[in-house]
């Protein structure tokens, strides 16, 4: 049978929503649906990773690989410049974890983070993050699930590769002066993201 680009995205949509009607499960009528942990750190991680390809590949790639009318930079006020991805994405962690401190009914964090971090500040610090992000880097293409406790809370940690996906990514790191690692490529893991969803009502 032949499969044209369009029955492959149907098919893709009906298992992703047969992968969804799966995670939401009632124990009996009436009863309030609930979703698995792992299955929306993946939800939310799929949102994550794919606005921050969009942002890398069609934004900061195009205007500064490829039409070079702008550059990044993490002082990107002071430069005139284009935010950092990586900055990005923690501004909207931080953006989401003020605005849900005013809902009683979602709590969860999300961070970056690498084993080659170019700011230390975001160098793995529990055990679940440092077998995370070295279980990711040794295993291309495969999440790390655990759990742990921090601070008397039960939490699920998700680890997902965070990977080059455009030049840029890897130029930077690799000229950063204060990498520690210079040899990325395009496709290599260069850190993960750390998703935690609390266990403990």
């Amino acid at each position: 049978m032949k499969i044209t680009r369009k029955s492959a995205l149907a098919l893709g949509t009906t298992v992703s929503a047969v992968a969804l009607t799966t995670a939401i499960a009632a124990t009996e009528p009436g009863a309030t649906p609930s979703i698995t942990p792992k299955a929306m750190a993946d939800a939310l991680h799929l949102v994550m990773d794919s606005d921050r390809t969009i942002y890398t590949q069609k934004i900061v790639n195009r205007l500064v690989k490829k039409e070079k009318v702008i550059t990044a930079s993490e002082h990107f006020e002071d430069d005139k410049a284009l935010v950092l991805p990586a900055q990005m994405f923690r501004f909207g962690a931080e953006l989401v974890a003020k605005r849900a401190e005013k809902l009683d009914d979602v709590n969860f964090t999300y961070s970056l983070q690498s084993l080659w971090p170019v700011n230390k500040q975001n160098a793995p610090k529990t055990d679940a993050e440092k077998t995370g992000l070295q279980f990711i880097a040794d295993n291309k293409g495969k999440n790390y699930y655990t759990e742990e406790t921090l601070g008397g809370t039960r939490y699920f940690t998700a680890v997902y590769p965070d990977v080059g996906v455009a030049p840029v990514c890897v130029s930077c790191h690799n000229e950063h002066k204060d990498s520690p690692r210079r040899d990325f490529k395009l496709g290599d893991v260069m850190g993960g993201v750390v998703i935690r969803i609390p266990l403990d009502s």
